[in-house]
């Protein structure tokens, strides 16, 4: 994984799975083919003559070549968006990073974990990932690691609970 200046030395980071890509680019598909009928509607009914006045000719071809445009722009980020995603194990607290363009750590101290969830999603579920969700009081540290493999989300939620346990009680 890069190093980012933001990046504290000495972490090796996590990286998740290669599948989470595969997700993505799937819910990527779907999203993108939505909203490419959606803003061709106008068109459709322009060109089928049932709706000739309203909109103008550039706005009914304009719509559906901006989606288009769009929709290529965030495929292409979809590579570099997965291999931003990282997580760090230290003794005290996890990092988890990520973001391409606007890069963001965050540190979640164990000790102010309230608690820690395992989600899967069909897509997911047919992968063998999960997302691990860790919250805490505060909403602003609440993080989620996206792309985990199954057995990597549970060790990591049993590891970071018991952890978050031995930490609360030192308070």
């Amino acid at each position: 994984m890069r190093r980012e200046p933001i990046d504290p030395s000495g972490l090796e980071w996590s990286r998740v799975s290669p599948k989470y890509l595969r997700v993505r680019v799937i819910g990527w598909l779907i999203g993108s083919l939505v909203w490419l009928v959606l803003a061709s509607i106008p068109l459709v009914l322009r060109l089928l003559e049932i709706w000739e006045s309203f909109p103008p000719v550039w706005l009914a071809w304009g719509l559906p070549a901006v989606v288009l445009v769009l929709s290529a722009w965030r495929g292409l980020l979809l590579p570099r968006q997965v291999a931003s995603i990282g997580y760090a194990e230290r003794d005290d607290d996890l990092l988890v990073r990520q973001g391409v363009f606007f890069q963001r750590t965050l540190v979640v101290p164990y000790g102010r974990m309230q608690y820690v969830d395992v989600a899967v999603g069909p897509l997911e579920r047919a992968y063998g990932i999960c997302t691990l969700k860790l919250h805490t009081a505060a909403p602003a540290t609440n993080a989620f690691i996206p792309g985990l493999p199954a057995e990597e989300g549970t060790r990591l939620r049993e590891q970071l609970s018991a952890r978050g346990e031995a930490r609360l009680a030192g308070l």
